[in-house]
């Protein structure tokens, strides 16, 4: 499924409150990313129409395709992140860059990336 950079960091940023605070709102996602209510409400309704996401009670969950897209997404951002704080970029750019970069990057790209880090590596 195709999914805009703005839908994936909304998958993210539920995984990753789910992950913290074990149930996640809309006020908190909006907290997290500093958006307006009404952006993520708007947010919420597409992904939940895309099967993405399911809200019972106020409280979102993610469905097993919102998960595997969060959980790439998210493994993605943080193995460059990593590596770029391993090149000595400081932790709040390596941050933003990976973020960034983690949209950017089509899948053979970044599994070429990694295998030739890891391969410098040593694993």
């Amino acid at each position: 499924m195709n999914i805009h950079e703005s839908g994936e960091d909304y998958l993210e940023t539920i995984l990753k409150l789910q992950q913290e605070h074990g149930r996640v709102r809309s006020i908190d996602i909006a907290k997290e990313l500093n958006y307006s209510k009404p952006s993520v409400s708007r947010a919420m309704s597409i992904l939940k129409e895309r099967g993405l996401i399911e809200v019972e009670e106020r409280e979102i969950t993610l469905t097993a395709e919102g998960m595997a897209i969060a959980s790439n997404i998210y493994n993605r951002h943080r193995y460059l992140q990593g590596f770029l704080q391993e090149l000595g970029v400081d932790p709040q750019t390596a941050e933003n860059d990976a973020c960034r970069m983690e949209h950017v990057l089509s899948e053979d790209s970044y599994q070429r990336l990694k295998q030739f880090i890891d391969r410098h590596r040593g694993k």
